[in-house]
């Protein structure tokens, strides 16, 4: 049986967290030039997670560990809530090759792991086969019951709202070097049943300078059961304006699952990105959402106060912190790229 037809879904990312999922970053070929620049903010983002839930770090050798624990505890970190593990990884994007933890709808205390195929974005970054056994490390640490559904999916892909609503994009799950012998209604079968979803909304493309072929976290995410948050370009002239404008028309005549429209709140664009020459996929979308709190990132421009006020009136509830990712995002990631939930 799937997991849907065993009653598991995939949970918001606003549900209640036991803890955030992270591997720490070390491979230089993702930020060439740059890694070291990343750790303040890389760092600081950790220790916004421990003050409101636990946090676990995948690190690769005993000495990465004992520095990283040691930076932490000098920066003020609530360490009571920090567990490091020694689960390798060839690099730090653990919302991709980190595992999708399923909820029973008719038993509070089942959990499940679905440990889906990852081939680092359609084999553009070897090697990955440490990060392809992330799942399953992290089933046996939690001793979680693992699905394995034999396709390629990456977290950042796919977007859900709990009550059977999920966002995802064409240009990244139709790509042929993610599942090319599979057609659309075959990969809809596979999200309905592994992630629990009855409603599938399918947007674009993604924004210029995102290696990951259109990633939704860089575009629209639910922030509550029925709005959406989509992030628009307002210069015609900037290479984003097309796209967003296409996704946003998409989400404006779109049904949920319960045959509502949703509720369409524009996020602005952050000005252009660019490092050595390259345009870099800076988007306000790339938000975490933990116990609390929402972990924006910022960018050093006027568009970072927008960003915090839409998303302060998205999220009347919580604390809104941004971190500055303008180094972190040479990655070609950001903070919600970088994170995985534990769901409660």
């Amino acid at each position: 049986m799937t997991p849907k037809e065993e009653g598991f879904y995939f949970p918001a990312e606003w549900a209640r967290h036991e803890a955030t999922w992270l591997s720490y970053p070390h491979n230089e070929n993702s930020w060439p030039g740059k890694i070291e620049s990343i750790y303040p903010s890389y760092h600081l983002f950790v220790k916004t997670l421990s003050e409101v839930e636990t946090v676990h770090i995948n690190v690769d050798t005993d000495e990465v560990g004992e520095r990283l624990a040691a930076e932490l505890k000098q920066l003020g970190a609530f360490m009571v809530n920090v567990e490091i593990h020694m689960i390798p990884t060839n690099d730090a994007w653990c919302r991709d090759h980190g595992p999708a933890i399923l909820l029973h709808r008719g038993d509070a205390g089942r959990r499940a792991i679905v440990n889906w195929n990852y081939n680092a974005w359609g084999g553009k970054y070897p090697p990955y086969d440490l990060d392809n056994c992330v799942p399953e490390s992290i089933a046996s640490l939690l001793r979680l019951p693992v699905y394995s559904p034999g396709i390629v999916m990456e977290g950042g892909s796919i977007d859900c709202n709990g009550v059977g609503d999920m966002l995802t994009t064409t240009s990244c799950l139709l790509n042929p070097n993610r599942n090319p012998h599979l057609k659309q209604e075959e990969i809809e079968s596979y999200l309905s049943n592994y992630y629990g979803v009855d409603n599938i909304i399918w947007l674009g493309d993604g924004i210029e300078g995102d290696d990951t072929d259109g990633h939704v976290d860089d575009l629209s995410r639910f922030v509550n059961e029925d709005t959406i948050v989509t992030v628009v370009e307002t210069n015609r002239a900037d290479a984003n304006y097309v796209p967003l404008q296409e996704n946003l028309k998409t989400l404006n005549r779109c049904r949920l699952a319960s045959g509502k429209q949703p509720n369409v709140v524009e996020l602005p664009m952050p000005k252009p990105v660019v490092w050595e020459g390259q345009r870099l996929p800076a988007s306000y979308a790339n938000f975490y959402i933990c116990n609390g709190l929402v972990v924006f990132p910022t960018y050093k421009c006027a568009a970072d106060t927008k960003a915090a006020y839409v998303l302060e009136e998205c999220f009347p509830t919580r604390e809104i912190v941004g971190i500055g990712s303008t180094d972190i995002i040479w990655g070609l990631g950001s903070f919600h790229c970088l994170s995985q939930q534990i769901p409660e």
